[in-house]
Parts: C-alpha cells; sequence; structure tokens
C-alpha cells in the first residue's frame, strides 16, 4: 500500500505501459539464483537463512506437487532470497540438465504451465476458436444436419458442464465440446434463417424491382441489386427475392428506392471454378441473392409503390453512400475518386482492373478493403483532433476526462464510418474491437488486448458463422491475433527496460531521427508480422503471394496514414458545409502518389501464383498460429513444430492434369514450360486467371482451329500428336494430348463421342442427354448432365493413362446443401436439351398437325 501511494501519477503511467500478460506473469527469479541446484531434501529438513540474518521459513511446496530432488527448481520453487552456491558452468550445467528430463518431469512442467495459462484467462480466449471449430465441421460435412442433433448435444453438454463444475479437468472437456455445438447450431440456424427462392436454371422474363443499391463498373455498364416485386412474362412460380443484374445505362434520376423495370435474362449462382474453389452460390445463398444477370435492354423508371420501413432506412443509407460517392468523384476524378470512394464510403465496383491488380501483386490490396487500419485512422484522428482541441482549454482539460469525451467521439465516428461503408466481415469485426477498445478507455481499463479480439471474434461468429469461411474473416482475424499478440510483446520488453532506468536525453536531430526510424521499423515489423500470419490463408484462398509486399507497404503506408485517411476524416467533417474541396485535393494527391509506387512495383515483382496448398497445411499453420497469440508461457513453442509441420505439408496436394468447367464449354490442361492449354479462343477471364493461379502456369494457349483433310484426320484419332500438344479444334470437337501421354477431346454429343472411345482416354460431351457411349473403364467421359448436377471437374491421369482410368473429382460431392439444391432443378441437371423458343407459326402448324393426327386416328 505504501508503494501504491509513492507512486502517484508516475505509476499510474507505468501501469498503462505495462501490458495485460506482464500483469499475470511469475515474478523472476533474481540473476544470481538462475540454473541453481537444490538439495529439496535438505532445505525441506532445515530452515533457510535470508540475507538479513533471520531464520526464514522453509521451502515450501507450490500447489502443483512436490519438487523433484536433486533438480534444477524454477522460481515459483524459489521462497525468496536464499543464500545457494552456483554450480560449475552454464553449459555444463544446460548439459547436465537436458540429460536430466524425463517424460514424467516434462508432464510435470505441461501440467503447471497448463495450469497458469489458465490462471491467466486462456480459456475464454480460446472459445472463439471452438466456436470457429464448430462452424467449420458444419459447413464441412457432406449431409445437412438436422436441428434436433446439435440443441440436444448444447443442451446436454451445458448440463454436464455445470455437473462437473467441481472436477476442473472433466469440465474443461466438456467446455470445449459445448462450444464446438454451440457453433454448430449458430451455424444452422443462420442457415435456416437464411437464403430464399433461388434459380434453378436460366431464364428470360419481364421483372419489376426495387433499387437497392448501384453501382458503376469501370467498364463503363452499371450494377443494380433489385429486390424484386413481380416478373411476368413468364410469371416464375419461385420467384427471388433479390437479384443482381448489369445494364448498360440506367435512367437519369435513378438511385436507391426507385422502382425499375425491363426484359432481363436471370442466370442460376454458379458453384465453384475448380473442385475445392470458392463456391459463389454460398455466398449468394447468405446474401440473399436468388439470380444475376443483365438487362436486354435499358431499364425503365417505374411509379414507387408502398415501401416497407426497413428498406425505407436501408434506402436513406444507401442514398447517403451514393451521395457522398459522387462528391468524391466529381471533385477527384479519374482512379483517385474511385479508390478514395472506397476507401470512405466501402464503394470499389468502379476502381479500373488494372489497378486492383497492381495492388494485390504488391500486397496493398488491403489499404481498398475497409478494415482495422481503416477504422484505427478513423478513431486515432478523431481523437488526436479533439484532444488537441481541448487542450487550448487548460482549465477545463485539467477538471474533466476530456480522453473519455474523445474515446466517445471516436466511437461515434467509426459507428457512423461503419454505417455507410457496407457491414462487410472485416469492417464489422475491427468496429466490434475498437469498440470495445474505447468502451475499456471509458471504465479505465486496458484498451489492446486478445480479450477484445476474443469478444469482437465471438459475435462475429454467433451473429455470421458462414462468415468463417471466407478469406475475409480468416486473414483479418489472423492478422489481429498476431499483431496484438507483438504489441503485448513489445509492451513487455519495454517494461522490462524501462524499469532500468530513464533514457538518456537526446538532441532535437537525434529525438526526430530515432522517431522517424521507429516508425519506418513498426511499419516493416507491422507488415512482416500481419504477411505472415496472412501468407498461407491467401495461398489457399488465391493461390498467389505478393513478394514485394514488404517494401510496397513500406513506400505506401506513410502516404496512407498521415495524408490520406487523415484528410479524407476531415473531408468527411467539412462536406456538410461545402469545405471538403481542399482535403479532398489532398487526398486525391496521396492517392496519385499511392498508385504510381504501386504500378511501379507491380511491373518488377516476380510472377506471383503458387499453385494449390494443401488444406492439411492450412489447419497446422492455424494451430500454430492460435498457440503462439494466445499462450504466454513456454507452452508458446509448441507452435513450433505445428508450423514446421504446416510448411512441409504445403506441396502435399496433388495438381489436376485437366480442368473443367461447369457449364463444359471451357477445359485448361497444363502441357509443361508454365504453358496452360484451353480449348476456346476467348475464355471466361475470371475462372482462366483462378486456373492459371492454381495449376502454376503463366501462359495461356488458346486453341488452333484445323480444316480440310486434318479435321478428319483429328475426329478419328490418325493425326499423331505429340505431348504436351494444346487444343486442336474442329467445328465440332477439340482434341489434345497430355504431357503424360493421354489424349483429352471435347465433342459436341454422343455420336462424335463414339468416335472418340477408340483414341481419347477422357471425353467431355457438351450435350445432357448424353450417356457414356464408349463403356470402357479405361476411358474417362463426363457428360453436360454431370457437370450440371455436381459442379465443375478436376481429372487426374494415372502414371500410365493406359494401364489405369482417370480419376475425376467434383466440386459438390455427396447429398444437395441448402446453397445447392437449385441445380437439381436445370434442365441439364434433368438431362434435357436446351429449351427453344418456337415461332406463333412453328406452334400453330405444330398444333394443326397434331390435330390432323388425331382426327385420322379417330376416324
Amino acid at each position: 500500500m505504501a508503494g501504491q501511494g509513492r507512486g502517484g501519477k508516475d505509476s499510474g503511467k507505468a501501469d498503462r505501459d505495462v501490458s495485460e500478460r506482464s500483469l499475470f506473469a511469475p515474478t523472476p527469479a533474481p540473476d544470481s539464483h538462475a540454473g541453481l541446484r537444490v538439495d529439496t531434501a535438505a532445505m525441506r529438513s532445515s530452515p533457510v537463512t535470508a540475507d538479513d540474518g533471520a531464520a526464514a521459513s522453509p521451502l515450501r511446496e507450490p500447489a502443483h506437487g512436490p519438487a523433484p530432488q536433486g533438480e534444477i527448481l524454477p522460481a515459483e520453487y524459489l521462497p525468496g532470497k536464499i543464500q545457494l552456491s552456483r554450480p560449475g558452468p552454464a553449459r555444463w550445467r544446460l548439459a547436465q540438465s537436458l540429460g536430466r528430463i524425463s517424460v514424467h518431469d516434462l508432464g510435470r512442467s505441461l501440467a503447471v504451465a497448463s495450469g497458469t495459462e489458465l490462471d491467466r484467462g486462456v480459456g475464454f480466449l480460446l472459445v472463439p476458436v471452438f466456436l470457429a471449430t464448430g462452424a467449420l465441421f458444419y459447413f464441412a460435412v457432406a449431409s445437412e444436419p438436422g436441428f434436433l442433433q446439435p440443441v440436444m448435444c448444447v443442451v446436454a453438454l451445458a448440463c454436464l458442464m455445470l455437473a462437473c463444475r467441481s472436477q476442473p479437468k472433466m469440465h474443461l472437456l466438456f467446455a470445449v465440446g459445448f462450444f464446438c455445438a454451440l457453433g454448430v447450431l449458430a451455424a444452422k440456424v443462420e442457415t435456416w434463417r437464411g437464403g430464399g427462392e433461388t434459380l434453378g436454371s436460366d431464364i428470360s422474363t419481364r421483372l419489376t424491382g426495387r433499387v437497392v443499391s448501384i453501382d458503376e463498373l469501370a467498364s463503363g455498364r452499371v450494377r443494380l441489386t433489385l429486390d424484386v416485386i413481380s416478373t411476368a412474362r413468364p410469371k416464375l412460380r419461385y420467384q427471388p427475392e433479390r437479384v443482381r443484374l448489369s445494364a448498360r445505362a440506367i435512367p437519369a434520376g435513378t438511385m436507391a428506392g426507385s422502382q425499375v423495370s425491363g426484359f432481363v435474362r436471370l442466370l442460376p449462382p454458379t458453384g465453384p471454378v475448380r473442385p475445392g474453389g470458392y463456391d459463389f452460390s454460398f455466398e449468394s445463398y447468405f446474401e440473399g441473392l436468388g439470380g444475376s444477370g443483365f438487362f436486354l435492354s435499358n431499364p425503365k423508371l417505374e411509379p414507387i409503390k408502398e415501401v416497407p420501413l426497413k428498406a425505407r432506412l436501408a434506402t436513406a443509407v444507401q442514398n447517403i453512400r451514393d451521395a457522398i460517392a459522387g462528391r468524391i468523384r466529381a471533385t477527384i476524378g479519374g482512379p483517385e475518386g474511385e479508390i478514395a470512394a472506397a476507401l470512405m464510403v466501402g464503394v470499389r465496383a468502379g476502381i479500373p482492373e488494372p489497378i486492383n491488380e497492381a495492388m494485390r501483386r504488391t500486397g496493398i490490396y488491403h489499404i481498398i478493403s475497409i478494415s482495422g487500419l481503416h477504422m484505427a485512422l478513423v478513431a486515432g484522428t478523431v481523437m488526436v483532433m479533439l484532444r488537441a482541441a481541448f487542450a487550448l482549454f487548460p482549465g477545463f482539460s485539467s477538471r474533466r476526462p476530456v480522453k473519455k469525451y474523445a474515446a466517445a467521439a471516436a466511437l461515434f465516428s467509426i459507428a457512423a464510418y461503419l454505417s455507410i461503408s457496407g457491414v462487410v466481415v472485416a469492417a464489422e469485426r475491427s468496429f466490434i474491437m475498437l469498440a470495445v477498445m474505447l468502451t475499456a478507455v471509458l471504465f479505465d481499463r486496458a484498451a489492446l488486448t486478445m480479450r477484445n479480439l476474443a469478444i469482437s471474434a465471438v459475435i462475429v461468429i454467433l451473429v455470421s458463422p458462414h462468415e468463417v469461411v471466407g478469406p475475409s474473416f480468416q486473414m483479418s482475424f489472423a492478422a489481429t491475433a498476431a499483431l496484438v499478440g507483438a504489441y503485448a510483446w513489445w509492451s513487455d520488453y519495454r517494461a522490462t527496460k524501462s524499469a532500468s532506468g530513464p533514457p538518456a536525453e537526446r538532441s532535437l536531430l537525434a529525438d526526430l531521427t530515432g522517431r522517424f526510424f521507429s516508425a519506418g521499423v513498426g511499419i516493416a515489423a507491422t507488415t512482416i508480422i500481419a504477411g505472415s500470419a496472412t501468407a498461407l490463408f491467401a495461398m489457399w484462398h488465391f493461390q498467389r503471394v505478393s513478394p514485394l509486399s514488404l517494401f510496397a507497404n513500406l513506400a505506401v503506408m506513410p502516404i496512407v496514414s498521415l495524408a490520406v485517411m487523415p484528410f479524407a476524416v476531415l473531408s468527411a467533417i467539412a462536406m456538410p458545409f461545402g469545405a471538403d474541396g481542399p482535403f479532398l485535393y489532398v487526398v486525391g494527391k496521396g492517392l496519385t502518389a499511392m498508385i504510381a509506387i504501386s504500378d511501379w512495383i507491380s511491373v518488377r515483382s516476380p510472377v506471383d501464383a503458387v499453385g494449390l496448398v494443401s488444406i492439411q497445411s492450412v489447419l497446422l499453420v492455424t494451430v500454430a498460429l492460435v498457440i503462439a497469440t494466445v499462450a504466454t508461457t513456454r507452452l508458446r513453442l509448441a507452435a513450433i513444430p505445428f508450423a514446421l509441420g504446416g510448411i512441409l505439408a504445403m506441396p502435399s496436394v496433388r495438381t489436376p492434369d485437366v480442368l473443367v468447367a461447369e457449364d463444359a464449354h471451357l477445359i485448361a490442361m497444363p502441357i509443361g514450360g508454365g504453358e496452360l492449354a484451353v480449348n476456346r479462343p476467348k475464355p471466361n477471364q475470371f475462372t482462366i486467371d483462378n486456373w492459371r493461379r492454381a495449376l502454376d502456369a503463366e501462359t495461356v494457349i488458346g486453341p488452333e482451329t484445323l480444316k480440310g483433310e486434318e479435321t478428319r484426320l483429328v475426329t478419328t484419332g490418325a493425326l499423331d500428336l505429340p505431348p504436351g500438344t494444346p487444343f486442336l479444334c474442329t467445328p465440332d470437337s477439340c482434341v489434345a494430348r497430355h504431357v503424360s501421354g493421354a489424349i483429352v477431346a471435347r465433342v459436341k454429343d454422343e455420336r462424335s463421342a463414339g468416335n472418340a472411345c477408340g483414341f481419347a482416354a477422357l471425353i467431355v460431351i457438351d450435350d445432357a442427354t448424353a450417356s457414356d457411349p464408349c463403356h470402357d473403364p479405361l476411358v474417362a467421359v463426363i457428360t453436360r448432365q454431370e457437370l450440371a448436377q455436381s459442379g465443375s471437374a478436376a481429372v487426374y491421369f494415372a502414371p500410365q493413362s493406359a494401364a489405369a482410368p482417370a480419376e475425376i473429382q467434383f466440386a459438390i460431392v455427396g447429398d444437395y446443401r441448402p446453397w445447392h439444391v437449385q441445380r437439381q432443378f436445370s434442365r441439364e441437371a434433368r438431362g434435357l436439351p436446351p429449351f427453344e423458343r418456337r415461332s406463333r407459326q412453328d406452334a400453330s402448324r405444330q398444333r394443326r398437325n397434331a390435330e390432323d393426327e388425331q382426327n385420322s386416328e379417330d376416324e
């Protein structure tokens, strides 16, 4: 108590500099006692003499068990200042200590460390980990579980957990099961609440809908998200609630809340472009999108009818977003205006794709996605401005908690920022964490802690469990956890360093140089830590890595942190008064510099494609990351073998030999030398980019069109194709030869497939009514009906293609989950030919012929 009284203001400052985990750390043993060998048996039988000559109490055994005989005692076995002799050189002591380690001692040490971790609250930090594990399990199972099983599991495990409160080990075991089951139940509830009617097949209809949002694309087209009001000609029996359509142009005055109509072509949500890839129908299901497509003619405005209250509120927010984005674009202009609109209101559709790709290659695309960086800069700018304003009134500042006032204003500002920028998972997580931090400031608690991150993760998982499987959630929380853990370690280090004495006085120039150097080191450390924590997740989801991201972030982040975001906040404050022009001018110039730096580094960046990464590697690295960021004792060393195992397991994934799109139109095959052969001269760019990175290819080789006699030779298999031959195409078929010697053929119908049975190892038939004409186990056949039912396909040839059949893996395996149910209703999945609209004359002629046939039969 006396020490607290003497501390005063300096003591409070020192307490704030110490991290949360250091408050629970055991008092280290004095240096003179490090590595001491103690005869514990003798010490138990006789008292130990302290430094002041008084008889001290005998060595007491801690709660976790008696001290080992003749061992080197850790700090918790030493009762205080004791006079003991130092045995031999340190190297000899270390060797002898390692020689004395046994399995029993190792188990005891692990038990002691685990108890220490639990005392420090690691159990709560692991709650989101177990919740996420349950959600991942739900989304990974092959068939849809019912409601009863997860509910009963949650109830039963909760009762067992309460009944075993007196047995810590059993209590912890049941708690782990409870939170995993709760994650499964949360995912099941979200799946039950989400979704809606989804299109099962392509269709053209007249649609009337209410505009939810408007995105101006870089290509000049406009993308509309519509709540469907009605359909006609034909009227859809299972009408989707929301669709996303593109148009060449929209009527003047169209805004969120307007009602438009027009003839549209609607398409069902697509599945993964390859097995193991991102499932777009999964995201569409939880976004409530029942289909997408385009207007066949420009939409027209319709009179606005009654709008529900919820829709009116969403419309008001969207119109504010659009107004701010329009003002930013008009003031700054060009790509800089589009990027500024993305930073301030989350509208990213208008950024040109070359700039997007340059930022991806250089590893600075996170600047565009509103996340913790933007939230922190907004909150920090508001707090600094208010603290500076309050400093102009020293009398008021000395009597009032101005820091809390600034924290409350920052909390309000990031809430407004979240609402107008779109509630994406990264922004949602950042807002929750910053809100907890600022609330902690209001109640005089530690702000930046792992506990705050755990709270935000729990809220996100319980509210939106499907985000767990997405790259945004995984990369966002991985980077934040790594940065918070590194900050805690740095705080402990600074606290230990400051205890040795005050820093030496430096000149103004030396102080500024030191601060500039520290800022650069901080940016570099942040980039390295966050990049290392998210690198494998980026490889898993996008098959790419940014080798020059460190240099790009070192060059760009000072511009963003000191110029772009602070002046963006000032422009938002000044915008209602019409005084935002000078601030937006600075924002635009900063973004011009950022674009130039990104382009310069992108041109010099090596190829960023890394190929496929095994799921085992991702799981092992995730476990290592959790251990390294959550543990505070030497248990952190347990992360090393998991991390090494994850790195070694990265290449343990088999690369497909052929990839087939789910519509049977596009086939790709690596032919060696970093080349990827495709069967279409103008393939879908998104699909090809994904395949190229997954197959670690640099160049895409288009098909060669054959004519004359070569056409007959190709279709009969008489043309000699050396291994690695790209696609040779005729009007009805395409043929290529894999480097293994296997021949791949894509044909139009079953008749053409019969001709290829004699020479092809893989035949893809673009006909939903076709079946396997070969009946040969050594010839793999994929029909369009199979692709419609099970999604895109990956084909793996045996080392000797003539000795074993090819292995086919489809994207959708097992029973349909709720986001795949619509696949079974397409014409292709039912084995029907494409729908052909007949003219009225043809329909009348066919009806008359049918009537004549019926009359003749009656006669």
